[in-house]
């Protein structure tokens, strides 16, 4: 390979990557700002996982763990 070749290979990739993270930077802010339904869908899915982490996190408010059972270790 080429000197040139690899340099205007790694300037394409240069390139590419920029690109990129500007379009994850981007992408973001304009789903929100736009008034449309994709920030609505946004907040449902938003409020769908918060829903979620609570629940999963929350436990189970009808078992009582305060006296809890010291865990022995298998050998």
């Amino acid at each position: 390979m080429s000197p040139r070749l690899i340099i205007a290979l790694a300037l394409a990739g240069i390139v590419a990557l920029g690109a990129g993270a500007v379009w994850l930077v981007v992408q973001p802010r304009a789903l929100g700002k736009s008034g449309g339904s994709a920030s609505i869908v946004q907040l449902t899915f938003a409020e769908e996982r918060r829903e979620h982490r609570q629940k999963f996190f929350s436990g189970d408010p009808e078992r009582d763990i305060r006296g809890g059972e010291v865990m022995k270790p298998r050998w």
